[in-house]
């Protein structure tokens, strides 16, 4: 059998230390070598761990005591564990005979009252005791519900209130969701008396360990049903159609989702609803494009006012525009209407209105007409330079860029 160390030199003191230095020097080794810390180490890292924890915890037993540390100091480790009132070991627990759970309860008090249910840091336990705290109940939770409501651009502009009828699950009226008859046909649990937890022992290489489940017969709920609900059949449920009122708000996209938190279907025998996920569906509009927040339309020209110049209606969110055409405007050519897009969501800004010009070549002439035509045929003004064609050209080639990423 090894031998003892020093009581002084486990714990990292001088003979002369006061009470409150043994005091402290002990917390910091029980903090040292905490279980806790350990939980993820290897089988012989945490019998090291445990064996230091026992040994500074026995150290302390013997120091702390006024008459044991005086028998202490004047025979040592030789007056043996019955010489410090000990059965098993020094202090009714020591030697080697101390279990985890002995230590944690007769030490308790030095740190508060308790003494680590698990290690919380370099410097501090968060009340372990023979007594573990309770484990946390399984909150019951009731079905998302998905639903998808159509948007139209207007509705993104400026955000739209919206009413509908959602069939769902909710807590049956009869039994208040519990599915008991009348809400009151309980009988207290056997199994865990009430209390909701069952106690289980377990023995360890650290000692005997007591563990807390929440009670599976009853669910942690402490009263089993004696008597179902003859409405919802014991199920605390039932399907009604409810009004459901929400908002969405300006700027959303197509496919985004909201949620509304606790508007989705009750859980069975009470606990919390579930959710209600609104994916967004945005309607085409018939004349505008949406491309981020910005809007895009493709106004065609007649030739005689692409040449000339003149104005056009350019249809908008709310009503219409009035733009104005320069003499000579190619096609390719964009006007951008500043902030006459849609609204960026959560902010006051807005995106622009984009005018992609087009101008119309007609496919069916006249004789009046193709001779009028033919006559401007060879001026030098009507004839396209090169430059031109390449200027025209590169618009051209943005537009069709612009329909392959989908945006038409």
């Amino acid at each position: 059998m090894a031998e003892k160390r020093d009581y002084y030199e486990v714990l990292g003191v001088s003979k002369g230390a006061s009470a409150d230095e043994i005091k402290k020097a002990y917390r910091k080794m029980a903090i040292k070598y905490h279980p806790d810390k350990y939980a993820q180490e290897s089988e012989e890292k945490k019998k090291a761990a445990e064996e230091k924890f026992k040994e500074a915890a026995e150290a302390y037993d013997v120091l702390s005591d006024a008459d044991k540390r005086a028998k202490y100091d004047q025979f040592g480790h030789s007056m043996g564990p019955q010489g410090f009132g000990g059965g098993s070991g020094y202090g009714g627990f020591g030697g080697g005979g101390m279990s985890m759970e002995d230590i944690f309860a007769h030490f308790g008090d030095i740190f508060g009252g308790g003494f680590g249910g698990g290690f919380s840091g370099d410097d501090d336990f968060s009340g372990y005791s023979s007594r573990r705290s309770q484990p946390r109940k399984r909150v019951n939770k009731g079905t998302d519900l998905r639903i998808t409501v159509k948007v139209s651009l207007k509705d993104v502009m400026y955000g739209v209130d919206k009413k509908l009828k959602i069939p769902k699950l909710v807590a049956c009226t009869h039994c208040n969701g519990t599915g008991a008859k009348d809400g009151t046909a309980f009988h207290t649990c056997e199994r865990c008396h009430g209390t909701g937890y069952v106690t289980t022992v377990q023995q360890t290489f650290m000692g005997a360990m007591q563990s807390q489940s929440v009670c599976p017969e009853c669910n942690g709920e402490g009263k089993v049903i004696t008597e179902k609900c003859s409405y919802c059949n014991g199920t605390g449920v039932e399907k009604k159609d409810e009004i459901v009122s929400f908002h969405i708000p300006a700027g959303v996209e197509d496919g985004m989702v909201l949620t509304l938190r606790g508007q989705g279907n009750a859980p069975r025998n009470g606990g919390v609803n579930g959710d209600l996920l609104i994916k967004i569906q945005e309607e085409k509009d018939p004349d505008l494009i949406r491309d981020g927040d910005d809007l895009i339309y493709n106004l065609m020209l007649d030739f005689p006012t692409a040449a000339l110049g003149g104005s056009a209606d350019i249809p908008t969110i709310d009503g219409h525009a009035r733009v104005k055409i320069a003499a000579g405007t190619q096609p390719g050519k964009v006007l951008r209407l500043r902030g006459k897009g849609l609204p960026r969501m959560n902010t006051s800004n807005h995106g622009d209105l984009l005018v992609n010009v087009m101008v119309y070549v007609p496919e069916g002439l006249t004789d009046a007409e193709k001779s009028a035509i033919e006559s401007l045929k060879d001026q030098p003004n009507i004839v396209p330079s090169k430059s031109t064609s390449q200027r025209i050209f590169s618009r051209l080639r943005h537009i069709f860029q612009k329909e392959n990423e989908g945006v038409q």
